[in-house]
């Protein structure tokens, strides 16, 4: 049993218990991943396509050690002109044991989400007045600060303007 699997941009062919070096992740090293862009599962005779992805299938892995690749020499020279450059390249890469195929039936894996600031209903209001701020243009708030009385606003840029105003 193999699948078509893609991980970090990059599509592997993987098995159960192989070794697979990809594009470095950002997990520590002993930690379970899975991966839920399973393209092609091949049980014998039986193959599944996906449309793109196939629903419901996983691809389970273990961070086994975190290393670079062979080093890359790039030399670039054009002829009679004097000019040589050399220089060289290691890839950052991650080595994977694929322990698991799943073909369906598994949840979808817990993808990271972006770090949203909790809102307090005191700071409510004034965060949605920098909102406001933020749309408006420089000559707006230059307007509104010089309303409120704030000097020197001449030589301040958007952020420092709203910073002021807020």
């Amino acid at each position: 049993m193999y699948a078509i699997v893609e991980i970090a941009g990059h599509q592997f062919k993987v098995e159960k218990d192989q070794k697979v070096f990809v594009n470095r992740l950002a997990t520590d090293e002993g930690e379970s991943v899975s991966f839920d862009n399973v393209l092609l599962i091949a049980d014998g005779d039986k193959i599944t396509v996906g449309a793109p992805a196939i629903d419901g299938a996983q691809v389970s892995a273990k961070v086994s050690k975190h290393l670079k690749g062979d080093k890359v020499i790039v030399f670039k020279k054009k002829r009679r002109k004097g000019y040589r450059v050399k220089n060289g390249h290691r890839q950052f890469l991650t080595e994977i044991v694929i322990e698991n195929i799943l073909t369906s039936g598994a949840t979808p894996a817990n993808k990271a989400k972006k770090a949203t600031p909790k809102k307090e209903a005191k700071n409510a209001p004034k965060a949605e007045a920098s909102n406001d701020l933020s749309k408006s243009t420089v000559a707006e708030l230059k307007e509104m600060a010089k309303a409120k009385g704030i000097e020197g606003i001449s030589s301040m840029k958007k952020a420092d303007l709203i910073a002021a105003l807020s």
